[in-house]
């Protein structure tokens, strides 16, 4: 019988991972948040301690492991802007993959052996016009993407061989705020479509771009599926505690299985704001793929999975809520 109710969240200062440890709490577990803080935020810690730390430290790690009595690992701790790992590869297979199998000779060694790893869309790559299931051929077409599939494959083998059992997952788009305003997108520098936008209308952002009109899409920007961090915050737990369960773990999708393109994107905040962000037009950015939506069916069947905040409105305007409490208009 499992006592122990504590969880060590890798990255649990960040955007998803603070999301995550909110939800744990929510769901009776202790969140052991264990972040770096070189992109995660301390005032994001509010469920439970914070282990200020790198997951490169397999001594402190393991150490914090025991000290908890850790029964799972939650692993948010990566790089994940698509540009800079294109222009700075080296990084990211540091800080991810290198970075990964460090967090798990650390769980080994303290003999916790359940994972929920924080995978990506990005592993497929330059997929088809159609909607992604898990059994897609991963082609990834930039670092970060490839960087989320070494460590898929790792946690392959460390199942067979160690029987490390872990649940992979697959998410989209992440976006939204959460609904009570504790938590929201923070990044310096923020990349992401809907942040950056709010980010334009409240003149934080000066030079927003659409990166891309020419796609092979019907108003040629680029389509992807936008999923709400409390959804995916919900799957998380629900994979935790499928483990907790005894089950062996697996490769979901976790999406709407909804494409929206940027343009559409934007249409929604002006719908929502009552604002038009102003933009400029540029060309496509390298390792950008036209069109990444998923089926997410096996994670209904199997997580049960049914995002109840992904719809656009909804995300939108819980990230304008959010973005105009934590940073108010110039």
């Amino acid at each position: 019988m499992i006592e122990s109710r504590s969880v060590l969240v890798a990255g649990g200062a960040g955007y998803i991972g603070s999301h995550c440890c909110k939800a744990l709490s929510e769901a009776g577990f202790v969140p052991i948040c264990f972040d770096n803080l070189s992109t995660g935020h301390r005032d994001f810690v509010r469920w439970g301690p914070l282990v200020v730390g790198d997951v490169h430290d397999h001594a402190l790690v393991a150490e914090t492991l025991r000290r908890y009595d850790v029964v799972a690992v939650m692993h948010f701790a990566a790089s994940s802007l698509v540009g800079e790992s294109v222009a700075d590869p080296e990084k990211y297979y540091l800080n991810n993959t290198v970075g990964t199998l460090s967090l798990l000779r650390a769980m080994r060694s303290a003999d916790c052996l359940r994972l929920v790893f924080s995978s990506t869309g990005a592993v497929y790559g330059e997929a088809s016009e159609g909607l992604i299931r898990e059994d897609a051929p991963c082609i990834p077409v930039n670092p970060y993407g490839s960087s989320k599939h070494m460590i898929e494959q790792m946690l392959a083998d460390y199942r067979r061989a160690y029987q490390m059992n872990s649940f992979v997952l697959r998410y989209f788009n992440a976006s939204g705020a959460d609904r009570s305003g504790y938590l929201g997108e923070l990044r310096d520098p923020e990349t992401h479509l809907i942040p950056r936008a709010l980010m334009a209308l409240q003149g934080h952002v000066s030079d927003f771009a659409v990166f891309g009109t020419d796609y092979g899409t019907p108003d040629g920007t680029a389509i992807r599926d936008y999923i709400h961090v409390a959804d995916l915050a919900t799957a998380h737990v629900s994979a935790l505690h499928l483990l907790l369960q005894g089950h062996v773990g697996g490769r979901f999708n976790l999406g709407t299985g909804v494409g929206f393109s940027v343009a559409e994107i934007l249409s929604a905040i002006a719908k929502v704001t009552g604002k038009q962000v102003p933009l400029t037009h540029k060309s496509r950015r390298t390792g950008d793929p036209a069109f990444l939506v998923a089926d997410a069916s096996a994670a209904r069947d199997i997580l049960g999975f049914r995002p109840q905040f992904s719809d656009i409105d909804s995300i939108v305007t819980d990230a304008w809520n959010w973005h105009r409490t934590a940073h108010p208009a110039r």
